[in-house]
């Protein structure tokens, strides 16, 4: 009898460790995003569109030693901008304000139809193909104005202060994933440049 119930309980055991790991295995990473309001998008993505940040949209420029108004403003004294040159930039940056805010409100009200489609079952593949055309279109529109201030913003600065920007960026070193840059998230930070 006893061997029996050993021989059971092992049986239950094996059973219960296959039916954890199968979970385990199957488990989206998404896990708790599907209590978010419009579900591809974070709260902190809905944080930067409204208030006209780069949401990582001008990465290309960023990345490539071309930088824009936010972070040049942030640290001007340490990259020694004049009077008129912080006018310039401060400047700039509110013109991409003005036009990034709208268009980021623009694209937060479109997510939420396309949620709303699914969330109620009414989507088609029709309204899938409209409503997923629109939402291209703006984030393009808005991504062409995070990207356009970065074409302009080094034209007012000197080659000496966009190297020294790139440096107190982190832009370059070999410990980046270690020395995330003064003022910067430490954790957006490293998944903005892939470390592990």
């Amino acid at each position: 009898m006893l061997r029996y119930s050993i021989i059971i309980f092992s049986i239950l055991c094996i059973s219960f460790t296959n039916v954890v790991i199968a979970s385990q295995q199957y488990q989206s990473k998404y896990v708790g995003q599907e209590k978010r309001l419009i579900k591809s998008l974070s709260k902190d993505d809905i944080e930067q569109l409204k208030n006209g940040k780069g949401w990582g949209l001008a990465k290309a420029a960023e990345l490539n030693g071309m930088p824009g108004p936010s972070h040049i403003l942030q640290m001007k004294d340490e990259i020694s901008l004049s009077k008129e040159q912080e006018e310039k930039i401060r400047s700039l940056f509110e013109d991409m304000k003005s036009k990034a805010i709208p268009l980021g409100n623009e694209l937060i009200g479109l997510e939420r139809k396309l949620n709303e489609s699914f969330a109620n079952r009414t989507i088609t593949s029709e309204l899938l193909d409209q409503q997923l055309s629109s939402i291209s279109e703006v984030r393009k529109n808005l991504r062409y104005v995070h990207l356009q201030t970065h074409l302009v913003t080094p034209t007012i600065l000197t080659a000496e202060q966009i190297h020294k920007y790139n440096q107190l960026r982190g832009y370059g070193s070999d410990d980046a994933c270690d020395n995330p840059p003064k003022g910067h998230d430490s954790k957006m930070w490293k998944e903005h440049n892939d470390c592990q």
